[in-house]
This record gives structure tokens, sequence and C-alpha cells, in this order.
């Protein structure tokens, strides 16, 4: 069996730290570097369910996309939930490893896995990486259809694709534009608005979509189409919003996969496995109702 220091080498290849943001908290959590590992599990969020998940399973490693302490902390009492967390992973020998920011700008990344999950072709970062020569590292995606689909049914693909969740896929744009081209984004991507409208795409499907950025960037596009001006003069871009955990998830199945190569490379005889554990916080969802007599507009 590997070593934990040679598994944690392995996937600082893969992901490198030194590119992850500055504000970033990525690395070994937790776990003795000479303990031994047999089983690894992949997971979105490094929480308490997950974590009871590894114990139970026998995993000697947890490797996660979000990091457990972000901002830092003062305690790790087991009677908060972050410290329960980290006692819970020492108790059984667990090591907790991260990969956010330094696998969302990976060649394959977080985005590649959603654009794959989406039978999306993958022709460029929407945010290139400046230091990658080859000009396939960076922020999110810009794909291609193999066929047009219609606003509609894209979000439908969307929605029988990713993993489900109470909210499922908002949408805002016309339902029957079509769409040949995608911007992807895991996680939120209000952020990155400026750089799709630069990409040209007909959908920007990805989280976390606010009120006033997602507001102002449909009602651009609406006036730029309506007056044959701007980037979106013949293009009213649609939005695509997905739950925040289910546009990262996929990115466990492809690390996962990345990991079961290297280990079959090396003789490692690692098991490797990806939680199902729906970890997105939100449980339930009741649609609206959009009659104007429901809203108490007139007639």
């Amino acid at each position: 069996m590997p070593r934990l220091s040679e598994i944690i080498a392995a996937l600082d290849a893969l992901w490198p730290p030194e590119r992850a943001e500055s504000w970033d908290a990525v690395g070994t959590v937790a776990g003795d570097p000479d303990q031994e590992v047999s089983r690894v599990l992949f997971a979105v969020d490094p929480v308490q369910d997950i974590v009871d998940e590894a114990v139970k399973l026998g995993a000697g490693l947890l490797v996660t996309h979000h990091p457990l302490y972000l901002r830092g902390t003062s305690t790790v009492a087991a009677d908060t939930f972050k410290g329960r967390v980290v006692h819970t992973l020492i108790k059984h020998d667990i090591a907790l490893h991260v990969a956010h920011t330094n696998a969302d700008v990976a060649d394959p990344g977080v985005s590649d896995a959603l654009a794959g999950a989406l039978d999306l072709r993958v022709v460029r970062p929407l945010v290139p990486d400046p230091t990658d020569p080859a000009g396939r590292r960076g922020l999110g995606r810009v794909c291609e259809l193999d066929h047009p689909l219609t606003v509609r049914e894209f979000a439908a693909r969307a929605a029988e694709r990713l993993p489900a969740t109470a909210q499922g896929i908002r949408v805002a744009g016309d339902p029957e534009a079509l769409v040949r081209t995608v911007a992807v984004s895991g996680g939120s991507g209000d952020s990155l608005f400026d750089d799709v409208r630069a990409a040209g795409v007909d959908a920007f499907l990805t989280a976390d979509l606010r009120h006033h950025p997602a507001s102002e960037f449909v009602a651009d596009r609406a006036h730029s189409a309506t007056h044959g001006t701007g980037t979106g003069a013949h293009n009213p871009l649609a939005l695509l919003d997905a739950a925040h955990w289910a546009t990262e998830w996929p990115w466990c199945e492809l690390a996962a996969a990345q990991l079961d190569e290297i280990s079959d490379r090396h003789g490692w005889g690692l098991r490797v496995h990806v939680s199902a554990t729906v970890t997105d916080p939100w449980t339930a969802h009741a649609a609206s109702t959009t009659t104007s007599e429901a809203l108490g507009a007139p007639n």
C-alpha cells in the first residue's frame, strides 16, 4: 500500500497548490504522511455526513473540493461543527486533502468535468491561465454542442445529467432560442460575466447567480439585441443557474478516475470511491404561482 505522502505528491502533480487563488486554502488539512492508505473517498464538501461515510467505508484519505477551513479558526473543539469533523478524522486515522481553485483551473479540471456531464465539446478555457503556454488551463470552459438545442431542451439536459437537487435548473432568457455554444463554470460564476460577453456564446451555465448581476446582464443583452449594438447585438444569451454542489460533483468522478489511473500505473492497488451523498444545503422546492391573479395584478 502507498503512504499518504506518496498519494499527496500525485494529487499535487494533478492540481499544483501554487495555482490556487491567493485567498484559497488548499492542500492537506489532516493526516500522517507516513500512514498507509488503501481506500480513498472523493466528495465536494468536508461535512460530517461525508466524514462519517469515510469512516464507514474504511477510507484512509478523504479528498474534497471545498476547504474545511477557508478563513482560519481559533478552535477545533468537538462541540463545534468543524471541530467535530477534525476530531472524527483524527480518531479514525483519516487524512483530509483539499483541491479547490487549483482544481478549477486544471487541465482537465472542474469545468471540463461539468462539460463532459452535459455532453459538450470543450473548445478553450473561458478565462485562460496566462502562465499556460498550451492555452488549456484556466477558469471555465467555452464549449460547443454537437447539435443545436433550444434553451428549454438544454436546460432539460442539464436537469437530467447533473445530480438532482431541490433547486434544479433556473433559466433566464428565451426558452425557444437556439443554443450552439455554451460557456460553463463549475461553482459560483457571476464574476465571469465580462468574459462570457467577450466569448460570444449562446448560453452560460454556472451556479450561485445573484439577482442584480444576472438582472443587469440579461437587460444589457436584451437591449443590445433590440438595438443592434454591442456584443449582444445578435445574441440574446441565456443564463442557466444550477446548484453549486451539482455543478462541481462531476469533478469527483473525474478526479477519482485520474487517481485510479495513477494507482494502476504504480501498482498501488488503491480502492477509489466517489460519494453519492447529496450535500447541497437546500432540501425542498415549492414552485411559485405565476398567474396575474395570484400576484394581485389587475386583469
